[in-house]
Order: C-alpha cells, then sequence, then structure tokens
C-alpha cells in the first residue's frame, strides 16, 4: 500500500479571502473552485460569486479550503465543533531566508526565523483563518 498525496481541509469563514492570502502571500495557485450551492467545478474565482470549496496547489504541496457550514456537514464528527484543531501544519521548502523576508510585515509571524538544534532553519505564520503554517530547510 502507498499513501500518495496528503491535503489538509481548513474549514474557513471565507473562500475568496483565503485563496488570495495563499495566492498572494505564499505563491499557491488554484485548481479548482466551487461556487456555493453548485455541483460544477470551476477554476478561476468570479468577484460577483460566493464559493463554497477550493483546492490550491504549490509544487507538491496541496491545500483544500471549505466553508464552515459545509465543512460541519461533511461527517458526523465535525457537527457542533468549533473551528481549528491543535496542529501545525509544517512545509518543506528550499530558500527559507527569501520566503522568511518576502512574508515578514506582510503576515503575522507566530515565531521567527531560526536555525533549531535538530538542524532546520524554519519559522511560523498565521495565515488569514487563524491557522499556523511552520517553514523549515534542512541546513
Amino acid at each position: 500500500m502507498r499513501f500518495n498525496k496528503l491535503a489538509p481541509n481548513f474549514s474557513v469563514r471565507n473562500i475568496k479571502e483565503s485563496v488570495l492570502f495563499y495566492q498572494d502571500m505564499l505563491g499557491f495557485n488554484l485548481e479548482i473552485a466551487v461556487p456555493e450551492g453548485a455541483n460544477s467545478i470551476e477554476n478561476e474565482i468570479h468577484e460577483e460569486k460566493e464559493y463554497s470549496t477550493a483546492m490550491m496547489k504549490k509544487d507538491d504541496v496541496f491545500v483544500m479550503f471549505i466553508k464552515h457550514d459545509r465543512f460541519k456537514k461533511s461527517t458526523q464528527a465535525f457537527k457542533g465543533s468549533a473551528k481549528g484543531a491543535s496542529v501545525l501544519f509544517y512545509i518543506d521548502v528550499s530558500g527559507i531566508d527569501d520566503l522568511y523576508i518576502g512574508l515578514k510585515g506582510k503576515v503575522e509571524i507566530e515565531k521567527e526565523l531560526e536555525t533549531t538544534w535538530y538542524g532546520m532553519r524554519e519559522f511560523y505564520i498565521k495565515d488569514c483563518n487563524g491557522y499556523i503554517l511552520g517553514f523549515g530547510e534542512s541546513e
């Protein structure tokens, strides 16, 4: 058996805001967007529409955004649950210094860039929905 990919599904308030943050701040590209109340897929965001789901990709990293109400309907386990989780999404990158410089002052930095005792240069940010993203590069 082989695991092929992991795509975290983030419960979010606003799909368009989330897409713009990941696109503008982190360089992700929109793969799909599902308009609110539709069973169709679009590959671009339209200002006049609301969306229930979107998937984005950068290199080999995928993320999905699902509006809170739809997220809670997706499985019984989420009914009545608040948004959030005690997790940190850690992304292995190349060029961490350039990424850090490009984000500093534009996003909320949760942990400044540092070299750890285990040989990683890493920093953490908070995205527009409050999720923590960690970025690390091996020394």
